[in-house]
Order: structure tokens, then sequence, then C-alpha cells
């Protein structure tokens, strides 16, 4: 269990846990949660409002060393073994199977040399009654077990491995096993997919607690309160570059090495890596644990300046004990407090509102399928209107801040991946801010189950209006892409 202390009582300054949280704000960045801890000791821990404590976060592909692990039980408890042949444990789907896809061995799985690139087929746009199909459809592209290619879907065949030997999902499993020894919440879960499996390489859900519980298990390798859970082997080598996996693509904090689904990092550390930002940094010679959860999907460049901020920033400042700093501890302690999830900022008025204020908007035949728009403001609050194949919408946004309510898009998945959802609508952050004088630019952040970002901007001129609209969001808000004219 963890303990919360000061900064200095664990060798750093409150002055420099300061400095990384000003850069990352500085960066704009969609953070969500923070925490840092030396051993158990937990030394920041900051959440960005709406986000809390009790948020269960959705975890991305750092589900996926949660898989790499649960592995390891399995193969402690003789249920598996490493080397053998994958298909084995689907015998159902061996005739589909071409013969380089039958050599492929778990070990093979676990450290991404599979004998696909991206993994199967698109399960999600396949429609398949069961996702384990969408892996055999696909022709082999390489031989197994020598060339590292990012396969998520291999991940999510491991993780129904360890559900049909174990008769549990997968995260249940490693809860019983060992993960509740170690304080890790009964209320985690992960979504699943078409076929009854966990979505177990993107849909943990935990509380950022959770995962510094998992990150400290895995760096005192499977050890609790002096008792030894997991195969010591086993978790030395999953944290150990047991692979290349160099790309002319990736950043130096991306291409360090793999291990058994877990990323090898510089200063001889090893990660967890979400998609979004959502990683657990672990660096077992500073014995330094570094949490934080994000939507900055689409921002190669934000992940990577996250990274500088902890190897320039963090990692050089920590070391033994210092002096308690009062002064320095309530200036971060007051910084911390207000911190809020980012919004469009400025460009809170102009003469245009006035002019559109309560005006519909026909717009020609467009990808989005909207027929119109019409806006309406009071103060520093709006709302925008549009109608859709699914009728009437309304969505509220502030200027220069988030105004919270459901997305009224509905019907998208929820504890199935890729299954429609009667009714269903997510949570969403919404703001606006005026561009210029003519063009008022929304942003919704999704902050559900499900994350992601809608933009749209809308110019004006005279009584016609030209709308644009971007996502950034992994199988959903695909209706909100495109380009439109219309007029008043």
């Amino acid at each position: 269990m963890f303990t919360t202390v000061t900064p200095e009582s664990v060798g750093i300054s409150s002055e420099k846990v300061l400095e990384f949280y000003k850069f990352i704000e500085d960066k704009g960045f969609q953070t969500h949660d923070l925490i840092m801890a030396r051993g158990d000791k937990i030394f920041t821990e900051s959440y960005w409002a709406p986000f809390n404590k009790d948020f269960k976060h959705r975890m991305y592909s750092v589900s996926k060393s949660f898989v790499g692990i649960a592995v390891g039980l399995a193969e402690q408890e003789g249920l598996l073994s490493l080397d053998d042949k994958f298909i084995k444990y689907f015998p159902e789907y061996a005739d589909m199977a071409d013969e380089l896809l039958k050599e492929q061995t778990i070990r093979d799985m676990l450290s991404m040399r599979t004998v696909h690139r991206w993994g199967g087929e698109n399960w999600v746009t396949a429609g398949r009654a069961d996702r384990c199909e969408s892996y055999f459809v696909k022709k082999s592209e390489k031989v197994p077990g020598i060339f590292y290619d990012y396969d998520s879907s291999a991940s999510f065949m491991l993780g129904a491995i360890v559900e049909r030997v174990t008769g549990m999902t997968f995260l249940d499993y490693l809860r019983e096993k060992a993960l509740k020894y170690a304080g890790f919440s009964d209320g985690a879960y992960c979504l699943k997919c078409p076929g009854g499996h966990s979505w177990s390489d993107s849909a943990i859900v935990c509380t950022p607690r959770d995962l510094l519980t998992f990150a400290k298990f895995v760096m005192d390798k499977g050890n609790i309160d002096g008792k030894n859970y997991i195969n010591e082997e086993y978790m030395t080598k999953a944290v150990s570059k047991v692979c290349s996996n160099y790309s002319t693509v990736g950043s130096t904090y991306t291409t360090e090495g793999y291990g058994y689904q877990i990323w090898r990092v510089p200063e001889n550390g090893f990660m967890f890596n979400g998609m979004g930002c959502q990683f657990a940094i672990c660096i077992p010679e500073k014995d330094f644990i570094f949490v934080i959860n994000s939507d900055n999907q689409g921002d190669a460049e934000g992940k990577k300046k996250i990274f500088d901020g902890v190897f320039e920033i963090l990692l050089p400042a920590l070391g033994k004990e210092l002096p308690e700093n009062e002064k320095a501890q309530e200036e971060l302690e007051a910084y911390t407090s207000e911190l809020k999830l980012n919004c469009l900022k400025g460009g809170n008025t102009s003469k245009t509102a006035d002019k559109i204020n309560g005006k519909k908007y026909e717009l020609c035949e467009n990808p989005m399928g909207i027929k119109w728009v019409k806006f309406e403001f009071d103060g520093n609050k709006g709302k925008i209107f549009w109608e859709n194949e699914q009728g009437e919408k309304e969505l509220p946004f502030g200027m220069g801040y988030n105004e919270f309510a459901k997305f009224p898009q509905t019907g998208y998945s929820d504890m199935i991946g890729a299954i429609h959802c009667e009714g269903n609508m997510y949570d969403c952050a919404t703001s606006a801010k005026w561009d210029d004088e003519i063009k008022l630019v929304i942003r919704a952040q999704i902050i559900d189950k499900y994350f992601g970002r809608l933009a749209m901007s809308f110019a004006f001129k005279d009584d016609s209006i030209v709308v644009r609209m971007d996502k950034t969001a992994e199988h959903f808000l695909d209706e909100y892409v495109g380009t439109a004219y219309g007029t008043k």
C-alpha cells in the first residue's frame, strides 16, 4: 500500500515537481491525472477537474502489459508453455491458418515477433461474431520469431488464451492470483469484444492508483510484502530487452527494445504505453514510478515531450532526502489544486456572434449528413444545434471554458467494442473560441469509457457559412468528418 509524503522527503525538490507540472501545462496537453512515487511513497498526485482519484480511466494499450504478466502467471501454474504453438488453443480455426501462422508460438506473440505487421484484419469493421476469427483471415507476412512489428491483435489473442485456460477473464485471474494482495481495486474491469473475450489489447478500465499498484508489482518482480506471487525469472525477462524494436520513425524513448508486452526506455527502465499518453514509466535503479493518463491521441510529438520532461527535468533531480521546504510545498499544492481539463482559450467575443445568434443555416449535401446548423449565445455560454440522420441535436459549449454534457450522437459502443448500443451516448467537455472575427472554433472532448476529440470550425461571410469537421478518435465520431457550406 502507498503513503503520501512530501517531495523533499524522497529526494526531489517541490520546485522541480512544480517545474514539470508547468512544463506539461504549457504544452496544452489534455492531461487527466498524474502520480509520481518512489517505492511505496507517493510524492505528488493530481487530477485535472472533472477527473478525480475514483475515476476509472480507459488504459488503451497499457492493457497489453497486464496481459504479458497474466501469461506469466498461467505459465507458472502449468496451464501453458511459452513455446506452445498458439494454434493449439484455437483448434476451431486451424483450417484457416496458413503454415507460417501455425508455427507462431506464445513467446513470439509476447515479444511482438509475429507473422503479421499490424495484426489480423480490422475486426471493428469486419463485423464478425467472434473477434478471434479476424486474426486468421489475413495472410502471413513474415516468418514468426524474427522481426518485431507492433501487432495489437496478437495481444488480444494472448488474453484470449489466458481466458481459455483459466476459465476467468484475464484481469480477474491477475487480481485473484496476485494483484488483490497489492491493493488493486475490485472495481477495475475490461471491456469485451464480439465473441465474449476481454478487449485485452486496449480496454482495461481502472483508477490511476490501480495502474500505480500494477507498476510497482512489476517493478518488484512479483513480490508483495516479502511474498513472491510470480516467477522472478519470468518477471525479469518480461521487462528486459527480449528483442530490438528499432525504427527510423520512433523516438529515443520507444526504440530501446521490447520485452513481454512491455517497452524498454532509457536509464535501464521500462514502461506500459497507451496510445493517448497513458503511461507508467518505471526506473528501478531510482525506485521511481511515473503514472500519467491523458488523451493526446494523434500527437506523436506530445508523447515525446512528456518523456522529455520525465528524463530531463525529473530524473536528474532525484537524489537523497532534502530539507523540507514548506513555502515550495504550498506553492506546489496551490498550483495543482487548480488544475482543470484543457480547453480552448481566448477569443471570447466577436461582433459576428450577434449577427448569427439564433439564425439557422441550411447546408448543402455533405459527408456528415448534416442538414442545418444553428448557434445561440448567452454571455460566455453557447449552444450549437444541428440535424442529421438521427434527428435534431444540441450541444452546449463554454467560451473559454468547458461545458459538460452528453455528446448527442447515440448508439456508440459501450461494454462491447464495435457493437451498436441503442441510446448510448458519451460524456464530453466542450469549449469554443473565436479564432478571428468571422471564425468560430468548437472542440468537444469525449471523456468516457472511450476517449476522443471532435474539432469543428465555422466561418461566416455575409449570409454564407463554411463548416469543417475532423475527429481524433478510434472507431467513433466517424459521422463528423468533412466540409460543407450553406446559407442563412
